[in-house]
């Protein structure tokens, strides 16, 4: 096995296939409505990330109807994730949040709820929720690094430390939460050693999976009008694919791969053009792995 991939993890937790049914819970972000800043981060469309998700008016039980619907002509299995997606999935009260995850997490086809978030957004009584529902069906916790670089973060208006998402680890490991780190690979400004730096501060940290995400630039976001004006280099398919090994080799071999690039929508994406192939992609990594004779952990010391 050259990666522990999300699809061996889940097949090993929970013996069979499972997809993940994007939800919408209606909640914004603190990085829009002023409380950490405005705008958002740079690279992040106007849906949050979630451009996939369906429209927060409709109530949870129909979204996972609608969302089993979408999937029915390529998955046939019984079990799925429901994945709170857009936007920032803890940034509400703790009562309005319980609502939300319990009606997720009720029907007996959800197995596990995986919930998108950032690490300024968990305060104790929604980790004290996280911790009940817990018991009941595991919890996911997607927590976005990006970066362990300041000058980044800041460059991409973030408003976010490395000292929170770390902090925030802590927390939810010892509570017996699965965390998985979002990671952008291809910000401008950042050498290829920078990014592995932090890939290895990832690595050294007690999260369960990550997700290794190439950079969209997307129209409609500030990022795009940055690249418009002044285009900064992106890396081709080759070099992407043989830079994800170099990352790859740098994690713990039983840390899960959620991620291995990035699939946003054609109507948005404005570079790289290449990154809508995504079989092509995949199927490039894992010959390159062959031909480099090397797999996920080859240069993790820890």
């Amino acid at each position: 096995m050259n990666i522990y991939t999300a699809n061996q993890y889940i097949k090993d937790t929970f013996g069979e296939k499972l997809y993940k049914l994007s939800l919408n819970a209606g909640t914004t972000c603190p990085n829009r409505d002023g409380t950490a800043g405005i705008g958002g981060c740079i690279f992040c469309s106007s849906l949050g990330s979630g451009d996939f998700s369906p429209k927060a008016d409709v109530d949870i039980d129909r979204q996972i109807e609608q969302a089993k619907q979408l999937v029915a002509s390529k998955f046939k299995g019984k079990h799925y994730i429901a994945y709170f997606q857009s936007f920032t999935n803890t940034y509400a009260p703790v009562d309005v949040l319980r609502q939300l995850y319990s009606e997720a997490m009720a029907p007996e086809e959800i197995v596990t709820l995986s919930i998108g978030t950032r690490s300024d957004c968990l305060p104790p009584e929604t980790l004290e929720l996280l911790s009940d529902l817990n018991q009941e069906k595991p919890i996911w916790i997607e927590l976005g690094l990006q970066s362990i670089h300041a000058k980044t973060l800041s460059a991409m208006n973030t408003h976010t430390t490395v000292a929170q998402f770390d902090a925030a680890v802590s927390k939810l490991h010892a509570l017996g939460i699965s965390v998985i780190a979002h990671v952008i690979l291809g910000f401008p400004g950042e050498t290829k050693e920078m990014m592995k730096d932090t890939v290895r501060h990832v690595a050294a940290l007690p999260v369960s999976g990550i997700k290794l995400q190439l950079l969209h630039v997307l129209r409609g976001t500030a990022l795009a009008e940055q690249y418009q004006l002044h285009p900064f280099p992106m890396m081709e398919l080759d070099e992407d694919s043989d830079f994800v090994i170099d990352c790859l080799e740098l994690l713990p071999p039983d840390m899960v791969v959620h991620r291995l690039t990035g699939d946003g929508p054609r109507s948005l994406l404005l570079a790289p053009s290449w990154s809508t192939d995504k079989k092509r992609i995949l199927n490039t990594i894992h010959r390159r792995l062959k031909e480099r004779n090397t797999r996920q952990g080859e240069h993790f010391y820890g």
